[in-house]
């Protein structure tokens, strides 16, 4: 996995290529060994900030979460992430049969999980819960993301270019609809009380 994850941020192309000559995995062993593991940084990485951190608004003292609010958020945003891979893995590979390609669920669900490594291994900003830092580093991770998934999909599929950028488009399309979707769920959860809880 590790090496994977380095070779699709030094050098993308050949990497793709590497990904799509290897053994197929099962989707249960793609969780245990490489979604379960990438999606936890971020999820890790916000309770150490938020719990141990904290975040400054003007000059007042740092504001932090409680642990056992933060523990909640960490667990559920971890299954959001867990989920929100799963079902892009299900919609590529549900959308492949349009551009002629017939990849398993296993490894479209590894698609999923190397196109959105940049936003896992982003996530190690929130260690210190910083607005400017955390918006910097997330709008870095999410246009390496979709370059990686421009670059890497027509590779992966065995594609036309020219197919595999609509493909593409369509793919980060309903990226971003799951996205609206997660938050959408997070507001309605802090609405009927499962909302933060600060220790100052």
């Amino acid at each position: 996995m590790i090496h994977h994850v380095l070779g699709l941020f030094t050098h993308p192309d050949q990497e793709w290529q590497q990904i799509r000559g290897e053994k197929e995995e099962s989707i249960s062993h793609m969780y245990l060994t490489h979604t379960l593991i990438l999606a936890a940084i971020p999820a890790v990485s916000a309770y150490i900030g938020t719990t141990q951190v904290g975040w400054v608004i003007g000059s007042r003292a740092p504001v932090m979460l409680t642990s056992e609010s933060a523990i909640w958020m960490t667990i559920m945003s971890y299954i959001a992430m867990l989920a929100g891979v799963g079902v892009m893995g299900g919609f590529i590979h549900w959308m492949a049969r349009t551009y002629d390609a017939s990849p398993s669920l296993a490894r479209c669900v590894a698609f999923a999980t190397y196109t959105a490594t940049p936003l896992f291994i982003g996530g190690l900003a929130a260690l210190y819960p910083h607005m400017w830092l955390g918006m910097m580093v997330g709008l870095a991770a999410v246009c390496y993301t979709v370059y990686l998934l421009y670059v890497g999909l027509p590779v992966f599929m065995n594609i036309h270019p020219d197919e595999g950028f609509m493909f593409s488009s369509s793919v980060l399309a309903v990226g971003l609809v799951v996205l609206v979707a997660i938050m959408a769920f997070t507001v309605v959860l802090w609405g009927i009380g499962v909302g933060p809880e600060y220790t100052n």
